[in-house]
């Protein structure tokens, strides 16, 4: 099996970026993508050039939409917030959400094997 070729990972990166823009927004999605050393984004978001390991431009790049999650949820929740009068609350939920998003590695679930057993009269359990 062949390694992806630099216009597969280009591919990729494209995708995320043109599905993001959508979410987003071009403006938004554009600064966080060029902000990904390494890699060169058209207006429309197309990956025009790759530099570097694919593999960590695809971690910078969500890395950087990660970064961004947490900035939304603090924007959406401040007005909330500001209804509240107990400041020990608001203070404690703005801490939370300002907090940095450290993003988890995520695997496939194993298969634990499935083991029958046969009962002394014959019958499985």
């Amino acid at each position: 099996m062949q390694p992806p070729a630099d216009t597969d990972y280009k591919k990729l990166l494209t995708e995320v970026i043109q599905k993001q823009m959508v979410i987003l927004g071009p403006s938004i999605t554009l600064a966080k993508a060029r902000n990904v050393k390494g890699l060169t984004v058209a207006d429309d978001g197309t990956v025009v050039n790759i530099e570097g390991q694919p593999q960590e431009l695809i971690q910078g790049l969500i890395d950087q939409f990660v970064q961004l999650s947490g900035l939304i949820v603090k924007k959406t929740m401040e007005p909330l917030l500001s209804i509240y009068p107990n400041e020990a609350i608001v203070e404690a939920a703005v801490s939370a959400i300002s907090q940095p998003v450290i993003p988890v590695a995520t695997t496939q679930p194993t298969q634990t094997p499935v083991i029958d057993t046969v009962s002394k009269e014959g019958g499985t359990k």
